[in-house]
């Protein structure tokens, strides 16, 4: 086993090469030609369809789900990425069970809904797979837009914007595209290199040129953007994330669960990834699921979420908690985090047990650690950005900043709910906007 140079009980090879292809595998293997039209054969295609209703890119899913039914997927496909140029990642990622299956008339009256995010992927997948790009480029305008992030809502505004003729360079700070579809997802959620693939796809649209390792605030400001492009549009997403604000979050053995979860995306043998025996998880979000449910799978023995609400109030939905339950993940709630312990490196941490209000019960609960990962939300981490809105960058709905001629969108912006999906929508708005702007069209 190798260690862990600044944590004893951090150690890789926890699990063999076989447990972790089987643990780390597809978490929803596709369907095939059958199960899809199985699936499709259960949509009411309703008129007036709440799932649309609840789709944050206004996808019009009954009419994708029959074309499905008669045998024409690729059609399914351009009715579904006409509105969401990601769909692919989408139907991975996105939580269905909580937006358009969990308003399904099937849902409703069955408690089984169609299998809309499978069904999406299904379609997707066929075309992507034919190597086909569904869009093609307008006619040059001669307008440049700068897009800083390459992540879904910086793609998603790129490649609209490449649509409608503009040429578009794409910076961003990390050696390779795809934010965190590419860097801050669990690894069984995209599997086999998606993310990657994905991208390459959507480029084929051509007029968009990447450049990797260039920084907003640090290689690229405002400013100078404004000065050499005709529009600016940030997708930086939020680089920074909370700090415990207690004794001892400085120990080893105690970082971000987004490096973490990065760390895993990138390593080229799980093997050689280093985890506790004794893991705690601090957060209740998709990102403390994730950290935990893969701390398990490559072999910590204990593995607990510590959320500081009750049950009721976590931002997983209750299918990722279910998921996080079913690989033994303990998840305790109402612990707020008092202490990290340990000389020098973690050893255990403290939490103060809370009412739904806040208050301290005055119980206690300790637990052993040689890891600890925080997952209590990112914070926006640049310089010389447009009019905030509290912790984040205030935008009007079409994406538009308090700077002339900059627009923003995603986890960086106000007003969105910090999911993919979301990021698509407002990344692919703020390109219509961008675009009208620019030429004078209509929309």
């Amino acid at each position: 086993m190798g260690h862990s140079p600044f944590t004893p009980g951090v150690v890789a090879g926890r699990q063999t090469a076989e447990a972790l292809s089987d643990g780390f595998a597809d978490l929803h293997p596709p369907l095939d030609d059958h199960e899809a039209l199985v699936a499709a054969d259960r949509c009411y295609f309703c008129h007036d369809a709440p799932c649309m209703t609840a789709c944050p890119t206004d996808i019009d899913i009954p009419l994708f789900i029959r074309q499905i039914s008669t045998g024409t997927p690729e059609a399914a496909a351009r009715t579904i990425l006409g509105q969401n140029i990601l769909g692919g990642m989408c139907a991975r990622v996105c939580p269905t069970e909580t937006l358009c299956e969990e308003v399904c008339v099937r849902e409703v009256a069955e408690g089984k809904p169609v299998e809309i995010g499978q069904l999406q992927r299904y379609a997707t997948d066929t075309l992507q797979r034919q190597g086909v790009h569904p869009f093609e480029r307008a006619a040059s305008t001669g307008k440049t837009v700068a897009v800083v992030g390459a992540g879904p809502a910086g793609l998603a505004c790129a490649h609209r914007l490449a649509m409608h003729g503009h040429d578009v360079v794409v910076f961003d700070a990390r050696s390779k595209p795809g934010g965190l579809n590419e860097y801050g997802i669990a690894a069984y959620k995209s599997v086999d290199g998606f993310a990657q693939a994905e991208v390459e796809w959507l480029l084929k649209i051509g007029g968009i040129e990447m450049q990797y390792g260039k920084r907003f605030g640090a290689d690229l400001s405002l400013e100078a953007l404004k000065s050499e492009f005709d529009a600016v549009f940030l997708g930086i997403g939020l680089g920074g994330v909370n700090a415990l604000g207690i004794d001892g979050d400085d120990k080893s053995g105690v970082r971000d669960a987004v490096d973490f979860i990065a760390d895993l995306r990138q390593a080229g043998d799980l093997t050689e990834l280093p985890v506790g025996r004794d893991v705690v998880v601090i957060g209740g979000g998709m990102t403390a699921v994730d950290a935990a449910v893969q701390a398990k799978l490559l072999g910590a023995l204990n593995v607990t979420i510590a959320y500081r609400r009750g049950k009721d109030r976590m931002p997983a939905s209750e299918f990722e908690q279910d998921l996080a339950a079913s690989k033994g993940v303990r998840i305790v709630f109402n612990a707020v985090p008092k202490a990290v312990h340990g000389n020098g490196a973690v050893r255990e941490i403290e939490f103060d047990y809370v009412s739904a209000d806040m208050t301290p019960t005055g119980e206690t609960l300790r637990l052993p650690a040689d890891q600890v990962f925080r997952a209590i939300g990112q914070t926006l981490d640049a310089d010389g950005l447009p009019e905030l809105d509290g912790r984040k960058i205030k935008v009007t709905d079409a994406g538009r900043t308090s700077v002339d001629g900059v627009w923003a969108g995603g986890d960086c912006a106000s007003g969105g709910d910090d999911l993919t999906v979301t990021a698509v929508a407002e990344g692919r708005d703020a390109a219509e906007d961008i675009h009208q702007t620019l030429t004078g069209a209509v929309r």
